[in-house]
């Protein structure tokens, strides 16, 4: 084998251990302390004894092995495993010293109470050998991830000079990841300070650093500043060709589960920069504290989030209602990791919101007090591809829930909708229309349980969301895919919509529909250019400029509309809105069917699902009060009825 190979496969192998999950990293590091300490304490017997066959005696090895689990727990107390080896500092040693002092002191302990053979001077000669090699072990794995791995580093200005900062600057000054060149902030008191021989300058020298110092990524170091300012300070920071990054939020650095040099990409929430309005704790609690509640759709995005939020405020029990076995398992896996978990009884259940009877029993023998109805398919693209099982799913599937939980004495039942429900160009829309439709009919006519809907838009990171998608172009060089120019959406966070579903729920009276405040919508093309300027790239759209050869261009590539999908959404069918006591919660008063009425468009909605007549299915769904207008082609091919492809006009 050829040098270049044997160079080329080394760097491979680097390259693969650097990619691994931090927790397999740290329990290879373990298993390496291990076979070190014992090659340490090999040593430390032949050098004490002169000889390998005495150093084999069993005596000493039965106190060794007794004593290596000391040294190991010390090592995981003192927090060396949670150190990245590539960013490793000389105080490592002095950690790696508690650690193999603490194994010698147990070391001679051991021999001294047993009785077992062990030469006195054999635990001090172990501790050098084995501080030596430890250390040096991972010393060497830095230095050959710096020339093997690391190449030239980046300069970095650091935007925000307080303790945030400052601990960022000496963290990267031992990490050798990022070459500090100079610290920005907004502060005019700590202008001219230097910190560890760098100058504070004002933000609107930027531009004049990056050019002179050849910046290459700005990190935001301020965690604890509100979104708005921190969006701010982002779109400040876009027009100049370098990465913006950020260390991590002020709450995850108080949990502990991050350190203040665990850069981070800027994240979605943080360019679109809204503060979130404190939850109400009165509304939060209204029906869960003491309660047994039911969320239908647990593992899904909105479903988990709001088992997170629920879990926070006392319930008596939590059922989480699952068709999906692996979703299911890991949102009760979590939920069960969380410290509130042991005043909570968590219940996980496989079932389909389509089978009435099993949900009615459930409630009545759990003594449900409180249904989240999240279960639903929401996909536009897929709906329109699978229409009969969409609508079965999303109509009939919140009809048997509802109806389950009004037989069951239910107190309140809160269906999960969306702004595609509004005036709808698509069969996921006019279901979940329809779905609104059912819980306004229950809602006049049950007095026992109080029906209400929340609607509103998209959602940062859950599944099917643009955002992780543009991400992985951008990451690949492009294109990014945008499907029209102008097309617009409402987003919000999850953990908000989680929080405004459940205090609009405790506002219900009967039969409301309430509308979450979103904000202001934006515009799909901004944000994919956006998305690349912050990854140190240039957004193009013209092809053939992408194809110049230039390393920092990436491609908004326009494709066109999907079927069924709108350029913008809305929230609200009329105009007759009114705000609630919850600055973010509106109400919205529309119209609604009698059971009856409402009986005789699942009817024929029910009909045209049975016949697989995707025609008439779309028909009864524009015939409904829905305000669906149907696309000219239908793109599920599973249908019997080939002249379905037609443009349907409802008078």
């Amino acid at each position: 084998m050829e040098i270049k190979d044997i160079n080329s496969w080394a760097q491979s192998v680097l390259v693969w251990l650097l990619d691994l999950p931090r927790g397999q990293k740290r329990a290879i590091q373990v298993v390496a302390d291990l076979v070190t300490l014992s090659l340490c304490f090999l040593l430390a017997l032949v050098l004490r004894l002169e000889s390998l066959g005495a150093a084999l005696r069993p005596d000493p090895w039965v106190v060794f092995f007794v004593t290596l689990p000391v040294t190991i727990g010390v090592f995981v107390r003192v927090g060396f495993y949670r150190a990245v080896v590539r960013y490793i500092s000389a105080r490592a040693f002095r950690v790696i010293a508690i650690g193999v002092l603490a194994s010698a002191v147990t070391m001679f302990a051991i021999s001294q109470i047993s009785g077992l053979w062990l030469p006195r001077s054999v635990p001090l000669i172990y501790a050098l050998v084995a501080l030596i090699a430890v250390g040096a072990i991972r010393f060497v794995m830095r230095a050959i991830y710096r020339t093997r791995i690391g190449g030239p580093l980046p300069n970095v200005l650091i935007y925000g000079a307080g303790a945030s900062g400052r601990q960022l600057f000496h963290s990267l000054h031992h990490s050798h990841e990022y070459r500090p060149v100079g610290f920005v902030d907004d502060n005019p008191a700590l202008r001219g300070a230097v910190i560890g021989g760098l100058s504070v300058h004002a933000p609107d020298r930027i531009g004049e650093l990056i050019e002179e110092r050849e910046v290459e990524v700005v990190l935001l170091a301020m965690p604890s500043v509100s979104r708005a300012r921190r969006a701010a300070i982002i779109e400040f920071l876009e027009p100049f060709p370098v990465r913006v990054q950020t260390v991590p939020g002020m709450v995850d650095l108080i949990s502990g589960s991050a350190a203040v040099d665990e850069i981070r990409a800027v994240s979605i929430e943080d360019i679109l920069g809204r503060d979130p309005v404190a939850p109400r704790l009165d509304l939060m609690q209204a029906h869960i504290r003491g309660r047994t509640v039911f969320v239908s759709g647990a593992g899904g995005s909105i479903g988990s989030e709001l088992c997170r939020q629920i879990v926070r405020n006392g319930p008596a029990r939590l059922i989480l209602f699952e068709l999906s076995e692996y979703a299911l398992y890991r949102v009760d896996q979590e939920l069960r990791a969380t410290p509130e978990a042991g005043q909570v009884e968590i219940i996980p259940l496989i079932g389909s919101v389509q089978d009435g009877a099993r949900a009615e029993w459930l409630m009545k023998h759990f003594g449900v007090d409180t249904v989240f109805h999240a279960a639903a398919y929401k996909h536009v693209p897929l709906v329109e591809q699978n229409m009969i099982e969409g609508v079965r799913n999303n109509v009939f599937g919140t009809l048997a829930l509802a109806e389950a939980a009004s037989r069951a004495g239910v107190g309140s039942f809160t269906l999960i909708s969306t702004d595609k429900a509004v005036r709808p160009t698509n069969v996921m829309g006019a279901s979940k229309r329809m779905a609104e439709l059912v819980c306004q009919a229950l809602g006049r006519e049950d007095n026992a349980t109080l029906f209400s809907m929340v609607r509103f838009g998209n959602v940062l990171g859950s599944s099917g969301s643009v955002i992780p998608l543009f991400s992985e172009q951008i990451e690949r060089g492009g294109p990014v895919t945008v499907t029209h120019p102008d097309i617009t959406r409402y987003f919000m966070t999850i953990p908000e919509a989680a929080q405004l579903v459940i205090q609009a729920s405790a506002l219900a009276r009967g039969g409301d529909v309430f509308l979450l405040d979103m904000g202001e919508p934006v515009r799909i093309a901004d944000l994919a250019a956006r998305m690349i300027r912050l990854a140190g790239r240039k957004p193009v759209f013209d092809p053939q400029d992408a194809s110049e050869p230039d390393a920092g261009k990436v491609e908004i590539r326009f494709t066109q509309l999907r079927p069924g999908e709108k350029l913008y959404e809305e929230l609200f069918i009329g105009t007759d809105t009114s705000g609630t006591s919850h600055p973010r919660i509106l109400t919205s008063l529309e119209t609604s069917l009698s059971r009856r009425d409402l009986a005789l468009h699942l009817d024929a909605i029910k009909s045209a699902c049975t016949d697989n007549d995707l025609a008439r299915l779309r028909r009864a769904l524009a015939e409904a009060p829905t305000l669906y207008t149907p696309g000219s082609k239908i793109v599920d091919e599973t249908g019997l009825d080939d002249s379905a492809v037609q443009t349907i006009q409802v008078a």
